[in-house]
């Protein structure tokens, strides 16, 4: 019991010195940001009192061009991220899982994933858009930016599968199913959740990208049509707003990833 005490208050040390330690981060950021400003005195590069000034008014009435609220803007946002999300997870993973496995079929598609990999998002928008409309186009180029770090952090975690589990199993009698089932997806099950924290990041850089030719695109379009009027302060804003939604996302990522790493025995 005592130990399971200190065990605790272990845990609550360390939670309380990440927050203290984010929390002077921050201060030392936007002092920085204050000072970078002030010196270059700029109209494009607001102080952070104006661009607060700006989220707050957006926050109470809305943007200033299209009268659209905050709420508005960020659940057009999330839904094109959400499914490009969606979508990214049900390709990337079996695919990952069966290119990581299957040598030959890794070999002969690895030239199309380099060939494509390389390629930003943002190229691909204008083409999804058109092609695939308002909805799925913008879906489609988050769908990208998420893909391709979650499918190459799953062809790696199956090649670092240790070959003597493999060779013991098939010794014992285990079917290629089961090989599959029973070993190749639980062991990959820690790169899938890295590959999916890496991806979310990913994702929201891409969403300025993917929502720049909507007619009503979310953030993304804000940010846009703030810089086209010249309102940086609410640029920037819109800037924050993508970077909350960010860490959000990727905190909870990170959440679920210690959950299932603790149930699976990998955390200690």
């Amino acid at each position: 019991m005592a130990f399971l005490g200190y065990d605790e208050n272990n845990r609550n040390h360390r939670f309380m010195r990440s927050v203290a330690i984010t929390a002077i981060s921050l201060v030392v950021f936007l002092i920085l940001w204050w000072v970078v400003t002030v010196i270059m005195n700029d109209k494009n590069f607001p102080t952070p009192d104006k661009v607060f000034e700006a989220l707050w008014s957006l926050l109470l009435y809305g943007d200033p061009i299209g009268g659209h609220s905050l709420w508005e803007y960020i659940a057009v946002s999330l839904k094109t991220f959400i499914n490009g999300f969606g979508l990214a997870l049900v390709v990337a993973v079996p695919l990952g899982l069966i290119l990581g496995y299957v040598k030959p079929l890794r070999e002969f598609t690895a030239p199309w994933i380099e060939v494509v990999r390389p390629i930003a998002p943002i190229a691909w928008a204008p083409i999804f858009v058109l092609s695939f409309g308002s909805q799925l186009g913008p879906a489609l180029v988050v769908f990208i930016g998420i893909f391709f770090p979650l499918l190459t952090n799953i062809i790696f975690g199956v090649q670092r599968i240790d070959k003597n589990w493999l060779d013991a199993s098939k010794t014992l009698g285990a079917t290629q199913g089961q090989l599959f089932y029973k070993i190749v997806l639980p062991a990959t099950v820690p790169y899938i959740l890295n590959g999916i924290k890496v991806g979310l990041g990913v994702g929201w850089m891409c969403i300025v990208a993917a929502e720049i030719y909507n007619k009503f695109g979310g953030i993304g379009q804000y940010l846009v049509d703030m810089v086209n009027g010249g309102l940086m302060a609410n640029a920037f804003s819109a800037i924050i707003i993508i970077a909350v939604l960010g860490l959000m996302t990727t905190g909870v990522a990170e959440y679920v990833s210690k959950v299932v790493s603790r149930r699976m025995g990998m955390d200690a």
